[in-house]
Protein backbone atom coordinates (compact mmCIF):
# COMPACT_ATOMS: atom_id res chain seq x y z
CA UNK A 1 0.00 0.00 0.00
CA UNK A 2 0.94 3.57 -0.99
CA UNK A 3 1.97 6.13 1.69
CA UNK A 4 -0.94 7.82 2.62
CA UNK A 5 -1.19 11.29 1.79
CA UNK A 6 -2.85 12.19 4.82
CA UNK A 7 -2.27 11.23 8.33
CA UNK A 8 -3.85 11.96 11.61
CA UNK A 9 -2.86 10.78 14.86
CA UNK A 10 -4.94 11.97 18.24
CA UNK A 11 -5.92 15.46 16.96
CA UNK A 12 -7.52 17.80 19.35
CA UNK A 13 -9.08 21.03 19.44
CA UNK A 14 -9.96 22.45 22.64
CA UNK A 15 -12.10 26.37 22.75
CA UNK A 16 -12.69 28.26 25.68
CA UNK A 17 -15.80 28.79 27.37
CA UNK A 18 -17.39 31.67 29.64
CA UNK A 19 -15.82 35.22 30.17
CA UNK A 20 -13.73 36.48 27.50
CA UNK A 21 -10.90 39.02 28.79
CA UNK A 22 -11.54 41.27 31.83
CA UNK A 23 -13.34 44.84 32.98
CA UNK A 24 -9.94 46.05 34.36
CA UNK A 25 -6.03 46.18 34.42
CA UNK A 26 -6.34 44.38 37.98
CA UNK A 27 -8.53 41.73 36.83
CA UNK A 28 -6.40 41.10 33.65
CA UNK A 29 -3.42 40.79 36.24
CA UNK A 30 -4.76 38.43 38.57
CA UNK A 31 -5.89 36.55 35.54
CA UNK A 32 -2.19 36.50 33.94
CA UNK A 33 -1.06 35.43 37.44
CA UNK A 34 -3.51 32.55 38.32
CA UNK A 35 -2.34 31.11 34.80
CA UNK A 36 1.33 31.14 36.22
CA UNK A 37 0.36 29.05 39.02
CA UNK A 38 -2.07 27.17 37.01
CA UNK A 39 -5.35 27.94 39.10
CA UNK A 40 -8.59 27.63 36.90
CA UNK A 41 -10.96 30.12 36.44
CA UNK A 42 -14.61 28.92 37.34
CA UNK A 43 -15.99 31.35 34.81
CA UNK A 44 -14.52 29.35 31.88
CA UNK A 45 -15.10 25.72 30.93
CA UNK A 46 -13.17 23.50 28.69
CA UNK A 47 -15.15 22.35 25.10
CA UNK A 48 -13.15 20.15 23.26
CA UNK A 49 -14.85 19.81 19.55
CA UNK A 50 -12.69 17.20 18.44
CA UNK A 51 -10.69 14.73 20.95
CA UNK A 52 -8.09 11.93 20.09
CA UNK A 53 -8.79 11.54 16.06
CA UNK A 54 -7.02 9.19 14.22
CA UNK A 55 -7.20 8.20 10.77
CA UNK A 56 -5.16 8.05 7.37
CA UNK A 57 -5.98 8.70 3.59
CA UNK A 58 -5.05 7.23 0.55
CA UNK A 59 -4.09 9.16 -2.76
CA UNK A 60 -6.82 8.86 -4.96
CA UNK A 61 -9.61 8.28 -1.56
CA UNK A 62 -13.22 9.91 -1.70
CA UNK A 63 -14.06 10.90 1.89
CA UNK A 64 -17.34 11.59 3.43
CA UNK A 65 -17.52 13.37 6.74
CA UNK A 66 -20.84 12.98 8.30
CA UNK A 67 -22.72 13.72 11.65
CA UNK A 68 -24.81 16.06 13.38
CA UNK A 69 -24.13 20.18 13.53
CA UNK A 70 -21.24 20.27 16.56
CA UNK A 71 -19.97 17.06 15.66
CA UNK A 72 -16.45 17.93 14.90
CA UNK A 73 -16.85 18.19 11.47
CA UNK A 74 -15.82 21.28 10.26
CA UNK A 75 -13.04 22.12 12.47
CA UNK A 76 -11.21 18.98 11.58
CA UNK A 77 -11.63 20.36 8.00
CA UNK A 78 -10.33 23.83 9.16
CA UNK A 79 -7.34 22.43 10.96
CA UNK A 80 -6.75 20.07 7.57
CA UNK A 81 -6.72 23.64 5.79
CA UNK A 82 -4.42 25.23 8.36
CA UNK A 83 -7.07 27.82 9.25
CA UNK A 84 -6.68 26.18 13.05
CA UNK A 85 -4.43 24.83 15.34
CA UNK A 86 -5.03 22.20 16.95
CA UNK A 87 -4.81 21.74 20.58
CA UNK A 88 -2.64 18.84 20.42
CA UNK A 89 -2.19 15.90 18.24
CA UNK A 90 -0.59 16.35 14.18
CA UNK A 91 -1.94 15.96 11.02
CA UNK A 92 0.38 15.71 7.67
CA UNK A 93 -0.77 16.21 4.25
CA UNK A 94 1.50 15.63 1.39
CA UNK A 95 1.21 17.94 -1.65
CA UNK A 96 -1.02 20.75 -2.39
CA UNK A 97 -4.08 21.63 -0.56
CA UNK A 98 -7.12 23.74 -1.73
CA UNK A 99 -10.06 24.09 0.72
CA UNK A 100 -13.27 25.32 0.24
CA UNK A 101 -14.79 25.98 3.52
CA UNK A 102 -17.45 28.63 4.24
CA UNK A 103 -18.78 31.53 2.38
CA UNK A 104 -16.51 34.22 2.12
CA UNK A 105 -13.34 32.94 2.72
CA UNK A 106 -10.58 32.14 0.33
CA UNK A 107 -11.10 35.45 -1.94
CA UNK A 108 -10.64 39.20 -1.45
CA UNK A 109 -14.07 40.96 -1.19
CA UNK A 110 -12.36 44.15 -3.12
CA UNK A 111 -10.82 42.09 -6.27
CA UNK A 112 -12.33 40.91 -8.97
CA UNK A 113 -13.75 37.00 -9.60
CA UNK A 114 -10.54 37.20 -12.28
CA UNK A 115 -7.65 38.77 -10.06
CA UNK A 116 -9.06 36.21 -7.30
CA UNK A 117 -8.30 33.49 -9.83
CA UNK A 118 -4.51 34.29 -10.03
CA UNK A 119 -4.21 34.96 -6.37
CA UNK A 120 -5.39 31.66 -5.61
CA UNK A 121 -2.80 30.19 -7.74
CA UNK A 122 -0.48 31.88 -6.26
CA UNK A 123 -0.99 30.87 -2.92
CA UNK A 124 -1.16 27.26 -4.39
CA UNK A 125 1.83 28.11 -6.35
CA UNK A 126 1.45 27.60 -9.27
CA UNK A 127 2.77 30.45 -12.37
CA UNK A 128 0.49 32.80 -14.14
CA UNK A 129 1.08 30.72 -17.56
CA UNK A 130 -0.30 27.66 -15.33
CA UNK A 131 -3.59 29.61 -14.34
CA UNK A 132 -4.10 30.85 -17.21
CA UNK A 133 -4.28 27.84 -19.07
CA UNK A 134 -6.91 26.53 -16.56
CA UNK A 135 -8.61 30.39 -16.89
CA UNK A 136 -11.33 29.74 -19.52
CA UNK A 137 -12.41 25.86 -17.43
CA UNK A 138 -12.34 27.64 -14.44
CA UNK A 139 -14.56 30.62 -15.56
CA UNK A 140 -16.97 28.52 -17.75
CA UNK A 141 -17.22 25.57 -15.21
CA UNK A 142 -18.81 28.92 -12.75
CA UNK A 143 -21.00 30.24 -15.21
CA UNK A 144 -19.61 33.66 -13.75
CA UNK A 145 -18.35 34.92 -18.00
CA UNK A 146 -20.22 37.96 -17.52
CA UNK A 147 -19.28 39.58 -14.39
CA UNK A 148 -15.19 37.81 -14.38
CA UNK A 149 -14.10 41.64 -13.85
CA UNK A 150 -16.80 42.73 -11.16
CA UNK A 151 -15.67 42.76 -7.39
CA UNK A 152 -16.68 39.60 -5.90
CA UNK A 153 -18.40 41.44 -3.12
CA UNK A 154 -20.93 42.16 -5.45
CA UNK A 155 -21.59 38.64 -6.04
CA UNK A 156 -24.00 36.61 -4.49
CA UNK A 157 -23.98 33.62 -2.31
CA UNK A 158 -24.20 31.59 -5.12
CA UNK A 159 -21.84 33.05 -7.60
CA UNK A 160 -19.36 33.24 -4.84
CA UNK A 161 -19.52 29.52 -4.15
CA UNK A 162 -19.46 28.49 -8.26
CA UNK A 163 -16.74 30.42 -8.41
CA UNK A 164 -14.64 29.11 -5.30
CA UNK A 165 -15.52 25.59 -6.38
CA UNK A 166 -14.18 26.29 -9.88
CA UNK A 167 -11.40 27.48 -8.37
CA UNK A 168 -10.30 25.26 -6.11
CA UNK A 169 -11.34 21.86 -8.26
CA UNK A 170 -9.86 22.80 -11.14
CA UNK A 171 -6.10 24.47 -10.05
CA UNK A 172 -4.99 20.79 -9.59
CA UNK A 173 -4.56 20.59 -5.83
CA UNK A 174 -3.34 17.18 -4.78
CA UNK A 175 -6.06 17.37 -1.38
CA UNK A 176 -9.58 19.29 -2.12
CA UNK A 177 -11.42 20.09 1.09
CA UNK A 178 -15.01 20.70 0.66
CA UNK A 179 -17.42 21.83 3.78
CA UNK A 180 -21.36 21.40 3.50
CA UNK A 181 -20.92 24.99 1.42
CA UNK A 182 -21.78 23.59 -1.37
CA UNK A 183 -25.19 23.48 0.08
CA UNK A 184 -25.59 27.36 -0.99
CA UNK A 185 -25.41 26.15 -4.55
CA UNK A 186 -28.30 24.99 -6.46
CA UNK A 187 -28.77 21.52 -7.58
CA UNK A 188 -27.49 21.34 -10.78
CA UNK A 189 -25.17 23.09 -9.62
CA UNK A 190 -24.27 20.56 -6.96
CA UNK A 191 -24.38 17.49 -8.99
CA UNK A 192 -22.01 19.31 -11.62
CA UNK A 193 -19.44 19.82 -8.49
CA UNK A 194 -20.23 15.52 -7.82
CA UNK A 195 -19.31 14.76 -10.91
CA UNK A 196 -16.00 16.89 -10.76
CA UNK A 197 -15.22 15.32 -7.18
CA UNK A 198 -15.75 12.27 -9.36
CA UNK A 199 -13.50 13.12 -12.20
CA UNK A 200 -10.89 14.73 -9.92
CA UNK A 201 -10.91 11.24 -7.88
CA UNK A 202 -11.30 8.38 -10.04
CA UNK A 203 -9.18 10.14 -13.73
CA UNK A 204 -6.32 12.23 -11.96
CA UNK A 205 -6.39 10.79 -9.07
CA UNK A 206 -6.88 13.10 -6.25
CA UNK A 207 -7.84 13.23 -2.99
CA UNK A 208 -11.05 14.69 -2.14
CA UNK A 209 -12.98 15.01 1.78
CA UNK A 210 -15.65 16.51 2.03
CA UNK A 211 -18.17 16.99 4.64
CA UNK A 212 -22.46 17.11 4.05
CA UNK A 213 -25.75 16.34 4.58
CA UNK A 214 -26.37 14.56 1.10
CA UNK A 215 -25.86 11.00 2.34
CA UNK A 216 -26.74 9.42 -1.03
CA UNK A 217 -23.57 11.41 -2.46
CA UNK A 218 -21.27 9.84 0.14
CA UNK A 219 -22.87 6.18 -0.94
CA UNK A 220 -22.45 7.31 -4.61
CA UNK A 221 -19.38 9.00 -4.73
CA UNK A 222 -17.24 8.44 -1.69
CA UNK A 223 -14.74 5.34 -1.10
CA UNK A 224 -15.07 5.11 2.51
CA UNK A 225 -16.73 7.85 5.31
CA UNK A 226 -15.72 9.30 8.38
CA UNK A 227 -19.08 9.10 11.08
CA UNK A 228 -18.32 11.68 14.01
CA UNK A 229 -19.95 12.27 17.12
CA UNK A 230 -19.11 14.54 19.96
CA UNK A 231 -15.78 15.51 18.60
CA UNK A 232 -14.43 11.67 18.10
CA UNK A 233 -14.88 8.70 15.30
CA UNK A 234 -17.80 7.16 15.94
CA UNK A 235 -17.07 4.79 13.07
CA UNK A 236 -15.16 4.04 9.84
CA UNK A 237 -15.51 1.90 7.01
CA UNK A 238 -17.90 1.66 4.04
CA UNK A 239 -19.75 4.25 3.13
CA UNK A 240 -23.18 2.51 3.09
CA UNK A 241 -22.16 0.88 6.62
CA UNK A 242 -21.58 4.47 7.99
CA UNK A 243 -25.01 6.04 6.62
CA UNK A 244 -26.70 2.88 8.48
CA UNK A 245 -24.72 3.29 11.57
CA UNK A 246 -25.27 7.16 11.36
CA UNK A 247 -28.97 6.67 11.51
CA UNK A 248 -28.92 4.17 14.10
CA UNK A 249 -26.43 6.36 15.89
CA UNK A 250 -29.30 9.34 15.88
CA UNK A 251 -32.19 7.10 17.22
CA UNK A 252 -32.93 7.77 20.47
CA UNK A 253 -35.44 6.48 23.40
CA UNK A 254 -35.52 9.61 24.84
CA UNK A 255 -39.23 10.82 25.80
CA UNK A 256 -37.76 14.53 24.11
CA UNK A 257 -35.04 15.59 22.09
CA UNK A 258 -33.31 19.21 23.05
CA UNK A 259 -32.55 20.72 20.50
CA UNK A 260 -30.97 23.61 22.28
CA UNK A 261 -27.64 21.54 22.46
CA UNK A 262 -27.69 21.14 18.88
CA UNK A 263 -25.51 23.87 16.76
CA UNK A 264 -27.44 25.97 14.06
CA UNK A 265 -25.52 27.71 10.54
CA UNK A 266 -27.12 30.13 8.46
CA UNK A 267 -28.25 33.69 8.77
CA UNK A 268 -30.98 33.26 11.62
CA UNK A 269 -33.05 35.96 14.08
CA UNK A 270 -33.52 33.51 16.93
CA UNK A 271 -36.45 36.07 18.02
CA UNK A 272 -38.39 32.64 18.03
CA UNK A 273 -36.27 29.59 19.08
CA UNK A 274 -37.17 25.39 19.04
CA UNK A 275 -36.46 24.18 22.11
CA UNK A 276 -37.61 20.49 21.81
CA UNK A 277 -39.44 17.78 19.90
CA UNK A 278 -41.01 14.84 20.84
CA UNK A 279 -43.73 12.87 19.86
CA UNK A 280 -47.30 13.70 20.36
CA UNK A 281 -50.51 12.42 21.88
CA UNK A 282 -51.64 9.32 19.65
CA UNK A 283 -47.51 8.04 19.50
CA UNK A 284 -45.97 6.41 22.09
CA UNK A 285 -43.57 9.19 23.40
CA UNK A 286 -40.37 7.03 23.47
CA UNK A 287 -41.38 5.28 20.12
CA UNK A 288 -39.18 6.01 16.64
CA UNK A 289 -40.91 3.23 14.49
CA UNK A 290 -44.12 3.64 13.10
CA UNK A 291 -45.98 1.49 10.20
CA UNK A 292 -46.43 2.43 6.62
CA UNK A 293 -49.64 4.82 7.03
CA UNK A 294 -49.83 5.79 10.84
CA UNK A 295 -51.01 8.68 11.81
CA UNK A 296 -47.83 10.70 13.24
CA UNK A 297 -47.85 13.56 15.87
CA UNK A 298 -45.33 15.74 16.60
CA UNK A 299 -45.18 18.30 19.48
CA UNK A 300 -42.60 21.06 19.76
CA UNK A 301 -41.98 23.49 22.38
CA UNK A 302 -40.65 27.07 21.07
CA UNK A 303 -39.80 30.49 22.94
CA UNK A 304 -40.89 33.62 21.43
CA UNK A 305 -38.19 36.54 22.59
CA UNK A 306 -40.14 39.38 21.07
CA UNK A 307 -44.01 39.89 19.49
CA UNK A 308 -44.42 38.38 16.10
CA UNK A 309 -47.25 39.08 14.33
CA UNK A 310 -46.83 35.82 12.30
CA UNK A 311 -45.29 32.90 12.86
CA UNK A 312 -44.78 29.11 10.13
CA UNK A 313 -43.31 26.42 11.20
CA UNK A 314 -41.77 24.03 8.33
CA UNK A 315 -41.45 20.44 8.46
CA UNK A 316 -39.13 18.83 5.66
CA UNK A 317 -38.86 14.89 5.83
CA UNK A 318 -35.55 13.61 4.42
CA UNK A 319 -34.80 9.92 3.90
CA UNK A 320 -31.44 7.95 3.99
CA UNK A 321 -29.90 9.64 0.96
CA UNK A 322 -30.47 13.41 2.37
CA UNK A 323 -33.63 13.63 -0.51
CA UNK A 324 -36.69 15.71 0.91
CA UNK A 325 -38.96 13.58 0.17
CA UNK A 326 -41.92 15.89 1.79
CA UNK A 327 -42.57 19.39 2.94
CA UNK A 328 -45.22 20.85 5.15
CA UNK A 329 -45.93 24.12 6.59
CA UNK A 330 -48.13 25.40 9.28
CA UNK A 331 -49.14 29.19 9.90
CA UNK A 332 -49.97 31.44 12.54
CA UNK A 333 -51.43 34.03 11.16
CA UNK A 334 -52.71 37.50 11.40
CA UNK A 335 -56.29 36.52 12.25
CA UNK A 336 -55.52 34.54 14.93
CA UNK A 337 -53.81 37.53 16.69
CA UNK A 338 -49.90 37.88 17.11
CA UNK A 339 -47.32 36.10 19.31
CA UNK A 340 -46.17 37.75 22.58
CA UNK A 341 -42.78 36.94 24.60
CA UNK A 342 -43.24 33.37 26.10
CA UNK A 343 -42.96 29.71 25.94
CA UNK A 344 -45.53 28.29 23.20
CA UNK A 345 -46.19 24.35 22.92
CA UNK A 346 -47.48 23.57 18.89
CA UNK A 347 -48.77 20.49 17.43
CA UNK A 348 -48.42 18.98 14.07
CA UNK A 349 -50.36 15.79 13.10
CA UNK A 350 -49.85 13.81 9.59
CA UNK A 351 -53.07 11.95 9.43
CA UNK A 352 -51.20 8.87 7.07
CA UNK A 353 -47.25 9.55 6.06
CA UNK A 354 -47.68 7.24 2.80
CA UNK A 355 -43.67 6.67 2.21
CA UNK A 356 -41.70 4.04 1.50
CA UNK A 357 -40.05 2.13 4.43
CA UNK A 358 -36.58 2.75 5.56
CA UNK A 359 -35.28 5.18 7.91
CA UNK A 360 -36.25 9.14 8.04
CA UNK A 361 -35.15 12.46 9.73
CA UNK A 362 -37.45 15.29 10.43
CA UNK A 363 -35.63 18.79 9.39
CA UNK A 364 -38.05 22.06 11.53
CA UNK A 365 -37.70 25.47 10.77
CA UNK A 366 -39.27 28.50 11.84
CA UNK A 367 -40.00 32.11 10.34
CA UNK A 368 -41.67 34.99 11.33
CA UNK A 369 -42.73 38.20 9.23
CA UNK A 370 -39.20 39.49 9.51
CA UNK A 371 -36.91 36.47 8.29
CA UNK A 372 -35.60 33.16 9.10
CA UNK A 373 -35.52 32.98 12.87
CA UNK A 374 -34.45 29.04 13.64
CA UNK A 375 -33.60 26.23 12.02
CA UNK A 376 -32.33 22.38 12.88
CA UNK A 377 -31.94 20.29 9.91
CA UNK A 378 -31.68 17.16 11.75
CA UNK A 379 -34.13 17.33 14.77
CA UNK A 380 -35.71 13.93 15.09
CA UNK A 381 -35.46 10.47 13.52
CA UNK A 382 -37.89 7.97 12.86
CA UNK A 383 -38.02 4.34 11.00
CA UNK A 384 -40.99 3.29 8.83
CA UNK A 385 -41.78 0.22 8.86
CA UNK A 386 -44.14 -2.23 6.29
CA UNK A 387 -46.80 -3.31 8.91
CA UNK A 388 -47.29 -7.33 8.40
CA UNK A 389 -50.70 -6.62 9.43
CA UNK A 390 -51.93 -4.22 6.69
CA UNK A 391 -53.24 -5.64 3.43
CA UNK A 392 -50.25 -3.62 1.56
CA UNK A 393 -47.56 -5.42 -0.58
CA UNK A 394 -44.21 -5.65 0.84
CA UNK A 395 -42.25 -2.18 -0.40
CA UNK A 396 -38.86 -3.69 -0.27
CA UNK A 397 -38.81 -3.69 -4.81
CA UNK A 398 -40.15 -0.08 -5.07
CA UNK A 399 -37.58 2.68 -6.24
CA UNK A 400 -39.47 6.19 -5.32
CA UNK A 401 -39.76 7.99 -2.09
CA UNK A 402 -43.85 7.93 -1.79
CA UNK A 403 -45.66 4.69 -1.96
CA UNK A 404 -49.60 5.66 -2.53
CA UNK A 405 -52.39 3.72 -1.80
CA UNK A 406 -54.45 3.18 -4.84
CA UNK A 407 -57.33 0.97 -6.18
CA UNK A 408 -57.05 -1.12 -8.82
CA UNK A 409 -60.22 -2.90 -10.85
CA UNK A 410 -59.57 -5.60 -13.51
CA UNK A 411 -62.56 -6.08 -16.24
CA UNK A 412 -62.37 -8.91 -18.65
CA UNK A 413 -62.90 -6.79 -22.26
CA UNK A 414 -65.69 -8.70 -24.78
CA UNK A 415 -63.49 -9.76 -27.39
CA UNK A 416 -61.60 -12.19 -25.02
CA UNK A 417 -64.99 -13.51 -24.25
Amino acid sequence: MSRPIIEVRNLSKRYRLGAIGATSLREEAARYWDRLRGVPHPDKADFWALKDVSFDVQPGEVVGIIGRNGAGKSTLLKILSRITEPTSGSARLRGRVASLLEVGTGFHPELTGRENIFLNGAILGMSRAEVRRKFDEIVAFAEVEQFIDTPVKRYSSGMYVRLAFAVAAHLEPDILIVDEVLAVGDVAFQKKCLARMRVISTEERRTVLFVTHNLNSVMQLCTHALLFEGGRILADGKPADIVQRYFGANRTNDVTVDLTRIIRTGNLRNKARLLSVRMGEACSPAAWQFPFGTRIALEFKIQVAQRLETLEIGLGLFNLHGFEVCSSLSSWSKRHGPLEPGDYLMAVVYPELQVVPGPYCFGIGLRSERGSEDYVREALDIEVIDSPQSARENFSTIQGVLAVDISTTITRTPDSI
